[in-house]
């Protein structure tokens, strides 16, 4: 009997998956950090919030400069053996300032620059509003690729209003050049404007270079604003999204900088438990 068993379980390794097999790690980026996480203090005491950030286990920012010089904060930052690979821009300051985005940017020794919104009015992105985002992030972006820089487009959820065979957001995609204009997924709001982040990853693939790692709470109503209670960011796994899956196609498109964004007042909390979860993903 011991023999015939011994034979069924070499031969049919598939019936006790457990036996002998481990699963490898799905998460192992570095852990990042979006700063606006920390905005009510940051401002006030730059050094004592970097301490606490590198305390989690953080090692990336996307970051401006906490209320210094970027010199200033860049070595704080330095001296606590965070690295800053993107910073952000406001639209504005990317189209008519460029030259200073690209000197703030070079000064925090980031590489990649995000702008978060495109001026419009408020749950109506219209079609206009994307061509003249097209004509600006070409533009300004080419300007950042002269100078080393990558830019990238973070869509809000505001970008799937409906155009032709697909959204906005498709039209973004699409009609920006890919020399100079790329896109950071904010896995909440794509989901939060009715988009799926898994399948945009694998639809797009490298045009993504960037992700911004939160989640939102469950049955939270949904709209096309781009905006909803920051109460209802939730530790990532807790929440709506399919993380696992997000998670994969991230890691098959290539996406190198990873940051937890959690615009909640319980991120002393939920900040622990968004990266022990990540760690804890299987392939």
């Amino acid at each position: 009997m011991k023999k015939l068993l011994l034979v069924i379980i070499i031969c049919l390794p598939g019936l006790i998956p457990e036996i002998g097999m481990s699963q490898k790690p799905l998460f192992t980026a570095p852990i990042g950090l979006q700063t606006y996480t920390f905005r009510r203090s940051i401002g006030q005491d730059p050094a004592k919030v970097l301490d606490t950030i590198k305390s989690m286990g953080i090692t990336e920012l996307e970051s401006g400069s906490g209320g210094l010089t970027p010199q200033e904060f860049k070595k704080l930052c330095d001296e606590r053996g965070l690295s800053i690979p993107s910073t952000g821009a406001g639209y504005e300051e990317l189209v008519s300032k460029t030259d200073s985005v690209v000197y703030k940017a070079k000064a925090l020794g980031a590489k990649y620059v995000m702008c978060a919104w495109i001026p419009h009015k408020s749950g109506n992105f219209s079609l206009d509003n994307a061509k003249k985002a097209v004509e600006d992030f070409n533009q300004a972006g080419k300007i950042l690729k002269d100078n080393g820089l990558t830019f990238c487009y973070h869509a809000h959820g505001y970008e799937f209003q409906p155009h032709e065979n697909g959204t906005l957001l498709d039209y973004l995609i699409k009609n920006t050049n890919p020399e100079y204009v790329s896109f950071e997924m904010d896995i909440m709001w794509i989901h939060f404007g009715g988009g799926d982040p898994a399948a945009l990853l694998k639809k797009y693939g490298n045009r993504w270079k960037l992700m911004h790692v939160k989640d939102l709470k469950k049955g939270t109503p949904k709209d096309l604003t781009g905006g909803t209670s920051t109460e209802n960011d939730v530790a990532v796994g807790t929440g709506e999204l399919d993380v696992p899956a997000i998670m994969k196609e991230a890691k098959k498109v290539g996406i190198k900088h990873y940051f937890i964004e959690d615009e909640s007042s319980r991120i002393i909390e939920q900040i622990p438990q968004t990266i022990k979860y990540l760690r804890s993903l299987k392939e």
